[in-house]
């Protein structure tokens, strides 16, 4: 064989090959193709009987001829004959079926990604664990984008403590819950790739007469007085940014998350009120409260939290972030009946102000203070120290002395900010944990490598 014609017959066999893929087990296309056969036999068995039933009452017409010869009567052998139809039969039902996949999936092809591939990729993630994820600022949007290449069944739960920055503007000037959160929640869970998702991000320069309020903030609240619901304008913007998954706040009301502090150098104990003044102050907080104290909870929050798979709480910042959500009494509770795996990700470094000097354990402690013992079946900490931190930063380290909780150390450093998680390293050994402890790891095989 001639080279050209070697590489003319490779290119024909790959594109069989490319189409055959479409039967791989995963896509969930299988199924539809035998009912759509089974369905066609069907129809051309009746099609035959009154072809038949014809052929007997009328036999003298003059269109028998041609249907004698349409049906290949002069080849004698039957068992030929159906064997020819047949297979034409199949062979035009699979070229329909997949004419009506192109056409039906235009939409979502993208350039230089196979559509067999894409496929494959949401009917895994479509397939995934139920995830809650808990907790609220750059710690909890880093880990969603990671998760989301595991699982389209995400939730999480953010605080609604803010009062700094945008959000402090908008919850004090317009009235409503703080969306900022949210926001950088809804973006981590859309398709980064999107123009729509970074103008939803966009902040105003403050010389614009904005000052410095993102675009995701205003649009959130403009939902909020159009539909009259902010938890409506949450679900209506994550249909714009085709969310995978929901972002749910802890609760819906106005609560204020106070802290008593112990000032630097001195033994004397403030309160501090606001989430954004907590980590200013410079002291070492002794515990937080909400005020109004014990808020319900927001019942969807409950229901996602009962019905999971998996409960992540963190990463984040401790005191503002963690443990802001877990002072809503019904959250706790639903975490401590819920039969899911429940992992803690605790924090890479520490955080001025907040946790200066913790160690692994001293997060945990923190936690259970405040929400009880026996939250968690896992905690998950950093084992990689590498790289400069910011003044006033230290790593946050496992004390074996002290550990009383089980505890797996990885590398989950993002090596170009080193007091951050890396987002794929922190989603890739939260679920190969899970999946360990679920049993086989079908659900992670990558169907495009087939």
């Amino acid at each position: 064989m001639r080279p050209k014609q070697l590489r003319q017959f490779q290119r024909f066999f790959q594109s069989i090959v490319r189409k055959l893929r479409w039967l791989v087990p995963g896509i969930g296309i299988k199924r539809w193709v035998v009912v759509i056969l089974a369905g066609t036999t069907m129809l051309g068995v009746g099609f035959a009987f009154i072809l038949l039933d014809l052929y007997r009452t009328a036999p003298q017409t003059w269109w028998l001829p041609v249907i004698k010869i349409v049906s290949l009567q002069f080849i004698l052998d039957r068992t030929i004959r159906a064997l020819i139809f047949g297979s034409i039969g199949v062979a035009i039902t699979v070229i329909g079926i997949i004419g009506l996949n192109r056409a039906l999936l235009r939409p979502f092809m993208r350039p230089g990604k196979n559509i067999i591939d894409t496929v494959a990729e949401f009917r895994r993630r479509d397939k995934g664990p139920r995830i809650v994820v808990i907790g609220g600022g750059t710690g909890l949007s880093s880990i969603l984008r990671g998760l989301k290449e595991y699982s389209r069944n995400i939730t999480a739960v953010v605080t609604v403590a803010d009062d700094g920055g945008s959000s402090g503007e908008i919850r004090k000037n317009i009235g409503i819950l703080p969306p900022g959160d949210i926001r950088n929640c809804l973006a981590a869970l859309s398709n980064d790739e999107e123009l729509i998702t970074q103008l939803f991000q966009y902040r105003f320069a403050a010389s614009a007469g904005l000052n410095g309020h993102s675009l995701g903030n205003l649009l959130i609240s403009a939902l909020t007085e159009i539909t009259g619901s902010f938890e409506e304008a949450i679900a209506e913007t994550a249909k714009v940014l085709a969310v995978q998954g929901q972002v749910l706040p802890s609760t819906l009301k106005n609560v204020t998350l106070v802290a008593d502090v112990q000032l630097p150098d001195k033994n004397v104990e403030v309160v501090i009120k606001g989430e954004s003044k907590i980590g200013k102050i410079g002291g070492k907080v002794r515990r937080v409260w909400l005020e109004p104290g014990n808020p319900a909870s927001f019942p969807p929050t409950v229901q996602a939290i009962l019905n999971a798979d998996l409960i992540i709480i963190g990463p984040g910042s401790l005191y503002t972030s963690i443990i802001a959500n877990l002072l809503v009494p019904d959250l706790v509770d639903a975490i401590k009946a819920s039969k899911a795996y429940k992992f803690y990700i605790c924090n890479v470094a520490s955080e001025r102000g907040e946790t200066d000097g913790y160690s692994c354990e001293d997060h945990v402690k923190m936690i259970e203070k405040h929400a009880g013992s026996h939250l968690v079946d896992l905690v998950i900490c950093n084992h990689r120290y590498e790289g400069v931190l910011p003044a006033d930063v230290s790593w946050v380290k496992v004390n074996e002395e002290e550990n009383q909780h089980p505890i797996y150390q990885a590398d989950l450093l993002d090596v170009d900010n080193p007091w951050r998680h890396d987002s794929n390293k922190v989603a890739k050994t939260v679920m190969d944990l899970y999946f360990e402890r679920t049993g086989p790891l079908s659900s992670r095989d990558d169907i495009s490598s087939l």
